[in-house]
């Protein structure tokens, strides 16, 4: 959506951070949560201030002692022979390998994960897990224990900050954006047990005793593609999930937990 389209849409004026600071109040984000946000800046409408407000909005509600965490992905991190969007030749492939630059958390870019958590990752005092494909952002009082110990070969599985969250007993905000996005689920995917379950291959350029070397590790093969129904029989069955406009989008506010538990139970039954 285009800056005048925004504008357009934006019918009852402009969103303010008092505006949206209220509306995420009333979605039921309380001080001392440890909350997953995943994010459409343009879905919110005119956001005057635009990233910065959204961010302070959610720091905000969630007080000194809450926990906001974004994803950081920067998936561009990766094995040249797996890209398709596009494709780069083969020629290259081994150059690239050879020569990307590590993985720096204070550094790298975020790839297509939108305005607010690249603003995020850049904010004083917001920590980064050293994941070089599908790192996470903190700030807050569980900070440090939702991004330390992000092992290469558990990208989104037991020893990455979704399980952090999970045992924080945190909650997980789509805002903006549908359950297509809605990361937490792939935790499960590493609980549950299902036929043609498998790992495989990855690659990352990252930095071992201080040295660049190309990285090649195991780890789940993820499936994202049925991640809307799941979400939506979730609010269906168990009713756990608060939606509320926020600004011009919709929003749904969920216990992480809760999620994934059903989310394992679910794929256990459907995944045949």
């Amino acid at each position: 959506m285009s800056e005048k389209e925004a504008i357009e849409r934006a019918t009852g004026g402009p969103v303010m951070i008092d505006s949206l600071y209220a509306d995420l109040v009333a979605l039921g984000i309380v001080p001392g949560m440890t909350l997953l946000v995943h994010s459409s800046l343009s879905a919110l409408g005119w956001v005057c201030g635009g990233p910065v407000a959204v961010i302070l909005a959610l720091e905000r509600a969630l007080g000194p002692g809450g926990t906001l965490v974004m994803p950081a992905f920067s998936t561009d991190l990766s094995d040249p022979a797996e890209w398709r969007n596009p494709a780069v030749p083969e020629r290259w492939w081994e150059i690239i390998r050879q020569t990307m630059p590590a993985y720096d958390p204070d550094l790298t870019p975020t790839r297509q994960m939108g305005a607010i958590p690249e603003t995020f990752r850049k904010q004083r005092n917001v920590l980064r897990s050293k994941h070089p494909q599908v790192s996470f952002a903190a700030w807050g009082s569980q900070a440090q224990q939702v991004i330390s110990d992000h092992r290469l070969d558990s990208r989104l599985g037991e020893d990455s900050p979704l399980r952090r969250i999970y045992d924080l007993d945190g909650w997980v905000l789509l805002l903006g954006v549908g359950h297509g996005n809605n990361t937490s689920i792939h935790l499960a995917e590493y609980r549950a047990i299902y036929p043609h379950k498998r790992t495989i291959r990855f690659g990352a350029p990252t930095l071992i005793d201080k040295r660049r070397q190309w990285t090649w590790f195991e780890d789940l093969d993820l499936d994202d593609s049925d991640f809307e129904t799941i979400g939506g029989d979730f609010e269906r069955e168990l009713g756990l999930i608060s939606r509320k406009h926020v600004a011009y989008g919709d929003a749904l506010l969920m216990p992480q937990r809760s999620l994934v538990d059903y989310a394992v139970q679910w794929i256990e039954k459907n995944r045949q």
